[in-house]
């Protein structure tokens, strides 16, 4: 069974964000987040969207287990890095990116 819970903190350890950062940026009151924690519930899917939302993923994205793809060390920094980009400086990144590959 995916846990829910476990891939919130992952996303929120990557950024290095409190449980009251993640609610203050979801607007999702903390002590409903908390409540989460305390109790193991899962949170409503409604609530899931907006966390989603909040750390610029999709659902999709957010449930994915595919870890068919090698990374090396260096491909790993990378992305860590990525995951504390905005979603501007993500796409400002991607404009550099495509224009290294079709110079």
């Amino acid at each position: 069974m995916f846990d829910v819970l476990g891939r919130i903190n992952e996303l929120r350890n990557t950024r290095k964000w409190s449980v009251y950062r993640l609610a203050q940026l979801s607007g999702i009151p903390q002590s409903t987040i908390a409540t989460w924690y305390q109790k193991n519930l899962y949170p409503p899917i409604d609530k899931l969207e907006m966390i989603c939302n909040t750390f610029d993923i999709t659902l999709s994205e957010f449930f994915s287990t595919d870890s068919n793809v090698a990374v090396n060390q260096k491909q790993m920094e990378i992305i860590n890095k990525w995951e504390l980009l905005s979603s501007k400086q993500k796409l400002a990144i991607q404009q550099i990116m495509e224009a290294f590959i079709d110079n």
